[in-house]
């Protein structure tokens, strides 16, 4: 009798190979396989005819081979199967690349179904790569058909067939971690029946039943397991520290703090002074002065006898801090020291020495830090730059080198605050949504790739009058699987210096290229040695050159708009007015919206939502650097209205029942997810 635990390799028709490939999609299990759900569905429940068809949409035909499918090898690599099939309509042109089984197993004289992206052109109607199955079969046409993301050795009709059969031995097992009644107070379906619509639904209607109760249930645990760390976190205690006196500090800067600035630094000290270990996160735009927040709670540390850890993602960024803050710390009477792989053996000597002896307070670096030679005196402070780009498990090993020490966490991509609490779980977020007085507008503009001599031009006068720019592309080199309009950063570099601007001094970074070797081409940049910088994203969060103003960035519909603000930020940080310049030339509606918002606002965090309503959540999710579990269902651009369902009733039950001991599903679950996104970081 099969169980939710049943090896996934003993459903008909997986076996040995294919449960292989199915674990790289983390499918081990029936339950895991049942619980691998569609990313989409295709509705494919009614057929048209051939001359029914129109240019650019996905249709279903039905329509007999009329005669024996040809095969051609066009290149090595490379081959085709063509037939054409037909109704009483018409006749439609059908192509398949490297499928050259179909010239066998599609019959002549045989009806088929073909789904697909239909072409027309005149009277002429084709289509490329369909989906194909014999009349009457029904699995993959006929019905709404559920679309799973693949790996290699599995197809989307094996996937299909197995989860029928999972779905069949496993539905009536799965144990329902809702409480019964907080699913009939929000009027949820059973868990089965959810399972088995959201795989294979007979109808928009249920679909949409079996969604909402699986969005539902996922937020639910969420919001559960968050307070849970929240109220764990709660129970920690420490010494608290004395509130330190900041006039000197605040009175020797060169420029006033925002209020925004006052605000985070507040809300630190506060923390800090609270007898729990902070957890916080200052959030805030490109330029808005996250660093002088981190600089008030360096020398807090000091001041309470601790010493502090600052670490950043890259040996530039870290030197950029080392030089912007060893400077304002050492006038207040902190030392600090630079630990990264560029540092000489001798400096590295002196600072581990340092940090042993507790002469030092303030270390600066990258992951250097967390080395097992890296001895602190007395860490009671920890700094993380760029939060996104730690792991959970980099960060832990640099708060072990203490004894439960604060934790500061600093990012550039503005979130909006509901999804920035979704996503940081357990820390608390402090909003820097106000710029430095001073800080440049950057003029942004969109064009089509027909601009680009102009451009050049433009770039040439910005570098004759002793600036230096951007170039941004999407791809790193040049090869048969990308098309002729992406421009790809090392190719297009060379182009640059070979036949634009023979006369500069053009250089290209991309992350490919080792980790020594990126720094060296981009501290050369920063020290004004290099006129352009081509780059892919390499270079979103880094070096920061006040005298670069232009900043052009090829295929910018390729690129998310939190992306394209973060690339954006690059510029306009020194005195010189500044300029970024997206290059497109897709001219479809979305992507018209997308670009438009860029030349139109620059606050991050307005473009943030706009990022979240115009392609989703994907670029917040998409890196698992947070460490919570990841969502399979729910889509916070659509599900924020159920969201706060789910956090009311998991308040709800909370407050009932602070233990979970009466509903010990809802415990386990809660356990297993977040289980789940730990081994996921490690």
């Amino acid at each position: 009798m099969p169980e939710l635990t049943t090896d996934v390799r003993y459903v008909r028709g997986i076996g040995e190979q294919r449960a292989k490939a199915l674990e790289k999609l983390g499918i081990r299990t029936l339950r895991d396989l049942i619980s691998y759900f569609p990313r989409t569905h295709d509705d494919r429940r009614t057929c048209k005819k051939i001359r029914d068809l129109t240019d650019g949409e996905s249709a279903c035909v039905e329509a007999m081979v009329a005669s024996t499918p040809t095969l051609s090898r066009i290149r090595k690599g490379l081959e085709l199967v063509k037939l054409r099939a037909v109704d009483e309509t018409g006749a439609l042109d059908v192509t398949f690349f490297n499928q050259a089984y179909r010239k066998d197993n599609l019959l002549a004289g045989e009806n088929y179904v073909f789904f697909g992206r239909v072409e027309v052109s005149g009277r002429r109607r084709s289509m490329t790569g369909p989906i194909v199955e014999q009349a009457g079969t029904g699995q993959l046409t006929g019905r709404i058909v559920p679309i799973y993301p693949l790996t290699a050795g599995i197809s989307q009709l094996t996937l299909v067939r197995a989860m029928e059969q999972g779905l069949e031995a496993c539905r009536k097992l799965l144990p329902d971690p809702l409480p019964d009644e907080v699913r009939r107070e929000h009027q949820l379906c059973h868990i089965g029946y959810a399972y088995e619509k959201i795989h294979f639904p007979g109808s928009e209607e249920e679909l949409s039943i079996a969604r909402r109760r699986l969005v539902f249930e996922e937020l639910f645990l969420l919001a559960i397991g968050l307070k849970r760390l929240r109220g764990r976190r709660d129970e920690l205690q420490c010494a608290p520290w004395r509130d330190t006196d900041l006039t000197d500090f605040t009175e020797g800067l060169p420029f006033p703090l925002t209020g925004a600035q006052r605000r985070a630094i507040g809300e630190v000290r506060a923390d800090l002074t609270s007898g729990r270990p902070m957890n916080r996160l200052v959030q805030g735009d490109v330029g808005s002065g996250k660093t002088m927040v981190a600089a008030a709670a360096l020398l807090c540390a000091a001041r309470n006898g601790k010493q502090a850890a600052l670490m950043a993602p890259t040996e530039i960024l870290a030197e950029q801090h080392y030089r912007g803050l060893s400077p304002l710390l050492e006038r207040l009477g902190v030392t600090s020291v630079l630990l990264t792989g560029a540092v000489k053996a001798g400096e590295r000597r002196a600072a581990l020495a340092g940090l042993a002896e507790g002469t030092a307070q303030v270390a600066i670096g990258t992951h250097a830090l967390i080395t097992a030679s890296v001895v602190y005196r007395g860490l009671g402070l920890v700094v993380t730059d760029e939060q996104h780009r730690f792991g959970v498990a980099q960060r832990a090993a640099l708060a072990a080198k203490g004894e439960r020490p604060h934790l500061l966490v600093m990012s550039a991509t503005p979130i909006p605050r509901t999804l920035a609490l979704m996503i940081y779980g357990d820390l608390d977020v402090s909003v820097m949504d106000e710029l430095p007085p001073g800080r440049q507008e950057i003029d942004t503009f969109c064009v089509p790739g027909s601009y680009r001599q102009r451009i050049y031009r433009f770039m040439d006068r910005e570098i004759a009058a002793g600036r230096q720019a951007y170039v941004i592309c999407s791809m790193v080199e040049e090869n048969d699987q990308i098309p002729d309009d992406r421009k790809a950063a090392a190719e297009y570099a060379k182009s640059l210096q070979e036949k634009v601007f023979p006369h500069l001094r053009v250089a290209c970074v991309h992350g490919r290229m080792k980790p020594k070797e990126k720094e060296r081409v981009m501290a050369a940049f920063a020290a004004g040695e290099t006129h352009i910088l081509v780059s892919t994203t390499v270079v979103e969060v880094g070096v920061d050159v006040p005298n670069a103003t232009v900043m052009l960035i090829e295929d910018a519909d390729r690129f998310g708009l939190s992306q394209l603000h973060q690339l954006r930020g690059r510029v306009g940080r020194g005195k010189h007015k500044s300029y970024c310049i997206l290059v497109s030339d897709n001219r479809s509606g979305e992507s018209r919206a997308r670009m438009k918002v860029m030349t139109q606002t620059g606050d991050g965090f307005k473009i943030a939502e706009e990022d979240l309503l115009l392609r989703g959540p994907g670029d917040f999710f998409g890196r698992r650097q947070h460490g919570l579990p990841a969502l399979k269902v729910a889509d916070l651009t659509c599900d924020m209205s159920l969201l706060k369902e789910a956090q009311t009733a998991a308040a709800g039950l909370l407050e009932r029942d602070p233990e979970l001991a009466g509903h010990p599903e809802t415990a386990a679950r809660v356990e297993e997810m977040f289980a789940e996104s730990e081994s996921a970081m490690n």
